[in-house]
């Protein structure tokens, strides 16, 4: 039985990977995705749950609805990453530990994905190596929550 839950949350348009802008995005669809994190979370003695919204409030929510559920947060927000200050409150609020992914490198793209509001308030921030940074980041927080366990 896992000891530890993690909870990925996808965010805004990420239910189409697999056919948008697959030179950007992977070929990958966000099932897959799951699949992948899902039994990354079994070799690592982990459950995994996955949430994709489009809707920043359903984000927000689900946030709030971590708190006792599970022990830590992998997010890509999309780009409620660059707009929303609400999802990084939510993340301070719940004082879970969380890791922000992104599958391309933001900082090699257009100007205003430079910024993220949400990466001052998570332990780590992961980008640019497709749908590696899923598994990196749900790998860190693993190891990260595990330590805190010794």
């Amino acid at each position: 039985m896992p000891s530890l839950s993690i909870f990925v949350l996808h965010g805004p348009n990420l239910n189409l990977l697999g056919q948008r802008e697959p030179g950007i995005y992977g070929s990958l669809t966000l099932a897959d995705i799951n699949g992948l994190l899902e039994a990354e979370g079994r070799k690592l003695e982990a459950r995994v749950t996955v949430l994709q919204s489009n809707h920043e409030g359903v984000l927000v929510d689900a946030i709030h609805g971590s708190l006792g559920q599970h022990q830590g947060i992998v997010i890509n927000a999309g780009a409620y990453t660059h707009t929303s200050v609400a999802l990084r409150d939510a993340i301070t609020a719940v004082n879970l530990p969380t890791v922000e992914v992104h599958l391309s490198n933001i900082y090699r793209r257009e100007d205003f994905r430079h910024h993220s509001y949400i990466a001052p308030v998570v332990i780590g921030q992961i980008s640019g190596f497709g749908m590696q940074s899923y598994l990196l980041g749900l790998q860190a927080l693993i190891h990260h929550l595990k330590k805190d366990e010794v």
